[in-house]
Parts: structure tokens; sequence; C-alpha cells
């Protein structure tokens, strides 16, 4: 056996690397119960150290338990991707549709209140409702403390998840909610629009006048709240969220990683609506999205599209959110719907695409199995060079044309 003075000096550096890490991590993964306990009470002094009340910090954190599934589903990475269809159809489907256009009558009085108040239209209400919990029929049945502070015990997101899990215990402490009802999915989102706690403290009102801020027994302090996060964001009521466009045949998809354009650039450059008619002339910009490549439908996304990003980061959710919206509130189905016959690509596949791109001289970044823009200015170069039609989206031909047979997982 080496003695210390021996060991390479790179070893040593990364031994202590590891040993620091572990005193400087609240808990890592897989961590003793005396670990846990010992970390929820450095976050009990932290909680009263930011405002909580001594007795609800003691009382609710003597309570949380350690939730090993919440690690589990903080460090799942999907296998495959999923495609625009497959997404899209899940979440606007016709009984979501149905069931958002009657809640639009029954909750009519309520909803043009939240409109009139803060700007935003009752079908984009019901359209963040009804993704978020399916129109309030399941809020997540994990104890909200205990998920926090088994994520602010992890070193990966501690010190997000310790700000959470203060604000949880702050609504607790403010008595819009108790412990025991205090329940959402594994990350803390909460109630009928799924607010995470610090989002409940700025956001969240009492539209029902009975004192109390409570998102999951209150459908108007829910309703109310979401407009005046969405109103807080810049939402403007003057336009909608955006819309389903048709592109010409010779179009350059490069200008979908452009940027916003006015809209009468866009009508310049030959789009044009949904139903083949010449686009507007309104002052406003937009920025063109092509979820599913050249055989899918293109958007043009307006300055709401950004605000409803601004809940929730991915295109998927915000086209969803607004293509739900248009149809709730009467609007049909897309010109043209997303192709249904695209695999779900596996993250390994995309690292393959990345790798055999940077071999042929197209630089695509670090592989790493995500389909980003660069991976996407890549793909596109590559198939102008070759004569497809360069989307940025990786199909059949593509595939074929760098020689890979991992299409069709």
């Amino acid at each position: 056996m080496s003695s210390p003075k021996s060991r390479h000096p790179a070893t040593t550096f990364r031994r202590l690397v590891a040993l620091l890490s572990l005193v400087a991590a609240p808990l890592a993964q897989g961590a003793t119960t005396g670990d846990f306990q010992e970390c929820v009470n450095e976050l009990e002094h932290k909680a009263v150290a930011a405002g909580v009340s001594a007795q609800v910090a003691n009382t609710v954190l003597a309570r949380v338990e350690y939730l090993e599934r919440v690690i589990e589903l903080d460090r799942r990475q999907p296998e495959f991707t999923t495609t625009f269809a497959d997404y899209l159809n899940r979440r606007v489907n016709a009984r979501r549709i149905l069931q958002g256009r009657l809640l639009l009558r029954q909750h009519q009085e309520l909803l043009q209140r939240v409109t009139r108040e803060t700007g935003v239209p009752p079908a984009y209400l019901l359209a963040f409702w009804g993704l978020e919990t399916n129109f309030g029929s399941y809020f997540g049945k994990m104890s909200v403390p205990s998920s926090l502070a088994t994520l602010a015990c992890d070193p990966r997101r501690s010190s997000f998840f310790t700000t959470q899990l203060i604000a949880a215990l702050k609504i607790i402490d403010e008595g819009a909610i108790s412990v025991d009802q205090m329940e959402g999915s594994w990350a803390g989102a909460m109630g009928h629009v799924q607010f995470m706690p610090t989002v409940f403290l700025q956001h969240a009102v009492d539209a029902d006048g009975d004192g109390r801020r409570d998102l999951w027994n209150s459908l108007p302090d829910a309703l109310m709240s979401a407009g005046k996060f969405l109103q807080a964001m810049g939402w403007n009521r003057e336009y909608r969220w955006g819309r389903e466009v048709l592109l010409p045949a010779d179009f350059d998809y490069g200008l979908a990683d452009g940027g916003k354009r006015p809209l009468s650039e866009w009508r310049t450059l030959g789009l044009k609506d949904a139903f083949g008619q010449p686009l507007g002339t309104a002052d406003i910009n937009a920025s063109l999205v092509v979820p599913a490549g050249h055989r899918g439908p293109a958007f043009l996304a307006y300055h709401n599209f950004k605000v409803i990003m601004g809940w929730n980061r991915s295109e998927f959710y915000a086209l969803s959110v607004g293509h739900l919206a248009d149809r709730i509130a009467g609007a049909g189905g897309l010109h043209t719907p997303p192709p249904e016959d695209a695999p779900a690509l596996s993250r390994d596949t995309i690292k393959t695409l990345q790798l055999t791109l940077n071999e042929r001289g197209y630089d695509s970044g670090q592989p790493d199995g995500i389909l980003g823009p660069g991976t996407r200015q890549a793909i596109r170069q590559f198939q102008h060079a070759n004569d497809l039609t360069a989307d940025g989206y990786p199909d059949q031909a593509l595939f074929q044309a760098l020689g890979l047979e991992t299409w069709t997982q």
C-alpha cells in the first residue's frame, strides 16, 4: 500500500475535492437517516432565520420524511425524446376540449371576472388548468414538505429547493393550508394550477374573500392567481398567443431560429394563415416555430407565447396551451397535424447523430443526446449540402443520407 506522500498529486486533489463535496453537500443520494435528520435540523434554522415562525418550522419539519422516490424522479432522464404529435395529442384531445367548453359555460362569471382584472381570456385560463391538473382532477399525492425537504437535502439543486421549502413553510405559517393538506407533485408544485411555493407567495390571491389564499379548494383563488401570474409576466390582452401558418414551398427553415420579425415581413416572405389567406398587417412581432419539421405544422408565436413559456419552458407545452385555448374557444383542429409516424428517438440515437455530424464537419457541439439549436443548425447545414429539405429536423431521409440505421427504433 502506498503512503499518502506517494500518491499522484491529481489523485490527492480528486480525493480532496470529493471530501469537500461531502462536507458541503447537505445530503447525497442514499444517505442515512441520521444525515437527513441533521440536514433537516439545519433547514429548520434557516427557515426561522427567514421569517418562518419557530412553531411551524419545528412542527412541520419534525414530521418530514426522506422520500427516495422523489430522488429517483429527479434523476430520471427520459430514454426517448417525445415527438410533438405524441405530446400534443395526449394533452389536446376531444375529451379535454369538450370538458373545457362545458367549464367555459359553467364558470362564465368567474372567468370573465378574472379576464377583466388580468386581461387573460377565459379559454387560456382553462387551458392552463386543463394541462396542469386535468381541470382539478389530480393535484398530486406527495407530501410537499417531505418532497421539498428531500430535494433540499440533496446536493443537485439544494439551494433552489431550500428556497421552495422555506416558501412552503411560510404558506403553512400564514394559514393558507394545513401541513396534512399540502400535497402536490414530487417537485412541490401545488393546487389547481400547480404553483411552486415561491410563485404562490408572490402571485396567489384571495379571490373568494374568505381570508385565505387557497389554491387547493377554491377555484376562484386558483384561477385569479393564474391570471395574476400571467399578468405579472407581461400578458398582452390585445393579442392572442400566436397562430398556425402555411409556409411557401421554397421556404428557408433557417428563419425558424432567427428570432422575431414584424408580421409584415413574414407576409412578404410568403407565409399565409391556416386558411391560405395572406397574413394581416398588424404592428406585432412574431417568431416562427416548426416543432415537427417540414411535414408538420408551423406557427407564428407572438409575445404571449413567451409569457406562456415563463410558466413552463417547453415549446411543446406552450404550443399545447395555445392550441387547447383555441379549441376551447371554438376553433377547429390544425390544418397540418403533426406526423404520427415519426418515432421517438433515444438519447443515444441523437448522440450518434451528433457524433456523425461532427465527423462530417457539421459542428453540432458536444454530443449530449439533446436536440438543441446547435444540433438543428448542423442538421440544416448537412441537409442543404445534400439536397434535402433543410428544416433542421432528424427524419428518415437524414439518417439514410448519413448512413445511419438507427432511425426505426
